[in-house]
This record gives C-alpha cells, sequence and structure tokens, in this order.
C-alpha cells in the first residue's frame, strides 16, 4: 500500500509523461509534491521503485519508467496498456502495435547551444547555455544531437515559433526541403529549409514576410538537421 505522498508523486510522473512524454525534474517534483529539499524526492523515488510501481533507466538522465498503477490511478488506457504489457511479457501474442504505450518514455539531457535565427542569420552557435530533457525517441542511434533556442518568426508557418527549442541531429547532408542549421559564410547561422540547383544553395523561410537567399554552395555549409521541437506554454 503506498501513502499519500508516493501516491501522489506517482500520480504526477504518470500525469506529465502522458501529456509531454518527458518525466519530471526532481525539481518539479518537489515543487508539486511541497517538499522542502529533493532528498524527500529520493526517498519517494526509491520506495516507488523498491514497489514495482516504476523503473529507473540506468545511465540516462530523468529517465523514469512507470510499470504499474494502483487502482485509484486506473484509466482504461492505462489498465489496457499494463495488460498488454503483461501479455507481452508472458510470451508471444496479437499484435499490439495500437495499444497506447503506458506512461513512460525516456529523456535524454542536451545542450542547448545558445540561440539560432529563424530570420536573417545571426552569429555562429558555439556555446553551451544550458541542458534540456528530450524524449530519446527523438534521437537517432547514430550521430550526435544539440539543441538551440529560436530566435524569430520566419519559420512559424512550419510550425517552428520564436523561444522553441529544436532539436538537431549533427550532419553535413541533408535533402532538398529538409529544415537545417546552416552556417554562411562561416560566420552566421540560420535555421531555414535547403534547396539546391546547380552551384546555388537556398535558403528559405516558412514565413512569407522573409524573402528566399541564395548563396553559392562553397558559402554554405549544413551543421544539422531537424529532428524535434520542444515547446513551453
Amino acid at each position: 500500500m503506498l501513502t499519500k505522498k508516493q501516491l501522489d508523486l506517482l500520480d504526477f510522473i504518470n500525469t506529465r509523461l502522458q501529456k509531454d512524454g518527458v518525466p519530471p525534474s526532481f525539481d518539479e517534483m518537489k515543487v508539486a509534491l511541497d517538499l522542502r529539499s529533493k532528498s524527500g524526492i529520493h526517498r519517494l523515488i526509491t520506495a516507488l521503485e523498491e514497489r514495482g510501481f516504476i523503473r529507473r533507466l540506468a545511465h540516462r538522465a530523468r529517465a523514469i519508467e512507470v510499470i504499474r498503477l494502483p487502482e485509484s490511478l486506473q484509466t482504461p488506457d492505462n489498465a489496457t496498456a499494463q495488460a498488454a504489457a503483461a501479455e507481452s511479457a508472458a510470451g508471444p501474442s496479437a499484435d499490439l502495435s495500437d495499444v497506447p504505450a503506458a506512461a513512460t518514455i525516456a529523456a535524454m539531457e542536451l545542450p542547448v547551444m545558445g540561440r539560432i535565427a529563424a530570420g536573417v542569420p545571426i552569429e555562429a552557435i558555439n556555446q553551451v547555455s544550458h541542458q534540456v530533457a528530450v524524449p530519446a525517441s527523438m534521437l537517432s542511434a547514430q550521430g550526435q544531437h544539440f539543441a538551440l533556442e529560436v530566435n524569430g518568426d520566419s519559420m512559424i508557418e512550419a510550425g517552428i515559433n520564436d523561444g522553441d527549442i529544436v532539436v538537431i541531429r549533427e550532419t553535413a547532408v541533408a535533402d532538398d526541403g529538409d529544415v537545417v542549421v546552416a552556417l554562411v559564410d562561416g560566420q552566421e547561422a540560420t535555421l531555414k529549409r535547403i534547396y539546391r540547383k546547380g552551384t546555388t544553395i537556398s535558403l528559405e523561410a516558412a514565413n512569407p514576410a522573409y524573402e528566399t537567399r541564395h548563396y553559392p554552395q562553397d558559402m554554405v555549409k549544413v551543421q544539422g538537421r531537424l529532428v524535434g521541437l520542444i515547446r513551453s506554454y
């Protein structure tokens, strides 16, 4: 049987995972449960893990998996997902790919390398400003990833708003139409769709208020390709 604090924490973690796909931080848990220190959260997390309600994933930052929920927190979707998980653990069964996932997604910490212009190019980004947790499902098993904070509205029609965090996979290769981080003339970085025609590279905004810019191909270097986006409300 869980204590009220343990139940409240499990409910908070489960709700955040269902809503955002990312577990809450220990600071957020502390505030949500009105505790004075994170040591209390550590004790609650350990108790939930020992009782088989959650699992912490090794070698991953802020990675918590909700294994099961008590009846008081059950919803039809959660019950279905847990039943599917139990059948899967027991052995081969019917295709359950359409069953809603139990409330869990591992999170990885990525460096936010500053701000990137979704407007006219700005100075190249080369400093880590802070870290951000992103769902591991956004990240490829191959290649390095980093994050950037968007500055400007030139990509708004692509669903990228001022203040969003974009997740970038490092690569020098991109297909026409990809949203990329492009380094212009070795000094300025911008977030745009890329197109090539002959020896010309075009960096196209997703906002009619901004004109497409054209450069000789030797002036533009792709530094990464957009693979995900995180937005705070």
